[in-house]
C-alpha cells in the first residue's frame, strides 16, 4: 500500500455535472442553488457544474440543458463561500470561449477531457486555463481502452501541457480493483503532478476502485452523492467519506451534513433510484461510457430492440464519448437485421 503521498486528498462533487446525464440536463438554477449552498456548507472541496457533456454540451445530439450552464456557473459561485466550482470541458464540444467565459464568472479548476489515446487535443485548453489562472487537470477517459504503457505516455502528454494532475477516468465502470491498481501505480512511477480517479459504479466497484486508487497514491478523487450520476452513478461521495473516516482519513468534510444532503436535498431531485439496473451492469460488462445508457434506451423503444444488444454491440465497436449519433445507427441495424432472420 503506497499512500504516502505529501499532498492532501480533494474531493470533487460530480453530481450537477455528470448527475446531469441522469437529469436530462434539467437542472433549474434553484436546484443547483441549493445544491451546492448545502455542499459548501459540509466543507466539499470543489463541485463541478456543467452539462453533463461539459462546457459546450448543450446541443440537440447530447441534449439541451433547461438552463444555460454559464447561468448555473455564476449561481454556484455565488453560493459557495468555502467550495471551489470546477468544470469539465471535452474539446471539439467545449472551446477555449465557454472557458474563458466560465473563468470570468468565478470558475477556479477546469478537468480538460479526452479519450484515453487523444490527450494530444488538451494541449491547447490546458494551457489556456494555466494563462486563465485556472487549475488545470487532465481527464482520462475510457481508461479501460488502452494498455498500460498507453495511458502513461498520454498523461505524460497532459503533464507536458501544464496539467497540475491527471485522471484515470473509468468512464464505464468497466476497471476491476488489480487494473485501477496497475493504472495509479504506473501514472505515480511516471509523473511528477498528482493523479486522480474518477469511478463509476456499473458494476459496483466505485467505492472499492476509489480506495484501491487512493491506497496507490491518487490525491485527486470524484464523488457524486447519492451515486447521481451517469449509468449506475459515481463512487457514493457519503458512503466514500464515511469509509475513509473509518480508516482514519479525514478531510475536514462534514459527514453528517453530507448524510442530510444526500437524504433531503439530493435524493429527492433524482427521477429514478440510482441502482445497478441490467442496463447499466450491461455498460460495465461491455465497457460502454456510461451516459450512453439513456440514448440506448430511447432508441431502443424507437427501434423495439433490446437495449442492451445495442451496449453490447457499441462494445464491439470500441464507441466512446462523442460517438452518441452512433447509437441509432446500431438500433436501426439491429432491427434490420431481426426483421432479414424472421
Amino acid at each position: 500500500m503506497r499512500r504516502n503521498s505529501d499532498k492532501p486528498i480533494q474531493i470533487t462533487e460530480v453530481c450537477l455535472r455528470d448527475g446531469s446525464h441522469v437529469m436530462q440536463h434539467q437542472y433549474t438554477e434553484e436546484q443547483v442553488r441549493k445544491v451546492v449552498r448545502e455542499l459548501d456548507h459540509a466543507g466539499m472541496h470543489y463541485i463541478e457544474v456543467s452539462h453533463g457533456d461539459g462546457l459546450g454540451g448543450s446541443t440537440l445530439q447530447y441534449g439541451r440543458s433547461l438552463v444555460d450552464e454559464m447561468t448555473l456557473i455564476e449561481a454556484a459561485v455565488d453560493e459557495c463561500r468555502h467550495s471551489k466550482v470546477a468544470v469539465l470541458l471535452i474539446p471539439g464540444i467545449g472551446t477555449v470561449h465557454e472557458l474563458k467565459q466560465a473563468r470570468s464568472l468565478g470558475a477556479e479548476l477546469v478537468r480538460v477531457a479526452t479519450h484515453v489515446i487523444e490527450a494530444d487535443v488538451s494541449a491547447q485548453h490546458i494551457s489556456m486555463a494555466s494563462e486563465l489562472g485556472m487549475e488545470p487537470l487532465g481527464f482520462l477517459m475510457m481508461a479501460h481502452m488502452a494498455p498500460i504503457d498507453k495511458l502513461v505516455e498520454q498523461a505524460k502528454l497532459m503533464e507536458g501541457y501544464g496539467a497540475k494532475a491527471v485522471y484515470v477516468t473509468d468512464s464505464a465502470g468497466a476497471l476491476l480493483p488489480n487494473e485501477v491498481r496497475e493504472r495509479i501505480s504506473a501514472l505515480k512511477d511516471s509523473l511528477s503532478i498528482e493523479v486522480g480517479f474518477h469511478a463509476h459504479n456499473n458494476l459496483s466497484l466505485a467505492v472499492a476502485n476509489t480506495l484501491v486508487a487512493i491506497e496507490e497514491g491518487a490525491t485527486r478523487i470524484d464523488g457524486s452523492i447519492r451515486c447521481l450520476g451517469a449509468g449506475a452513478g459515481n463512487a457514493q461521495t457519503e458512503v466514500l467519506l464515511s469509509v475513509l473516516d473509518r480508516m482514519g482519513i479525514r478531510l475536514g468534510i462534514d459527514i453528517y451534513k453530507l448524510m442530510d444532503v444526500a437524504e433531503n436535498v439530493v435524493g429527492p431531485l433524482i427521477p429514478r433510484p440510482q441502482e445497478i439496473n441490467r442496463g447499466s451492469l450491461v455498460l460495465g460488462y461491455a465497457g460502454v461510457y456510461s451516459s450512453f445508457l439513456l440514448h440506448a434506451e430511447r432508441a431502443g423503444r424507437r427501434f423495439d430492440v433490446d437495449s442492451r444488444d445495442i451496449l453490447i454491440e457499441l462494445g464491439k465497436r470500441k464507441a466512446v464519448g462523442g460517438q452518441e449519433d452512433m447509437i441509432l445507427d446500431v438500433a436501426a441495424e439491429l432491427a434490420k437485421a431481426r426483421k432479414l432472420e424472421v
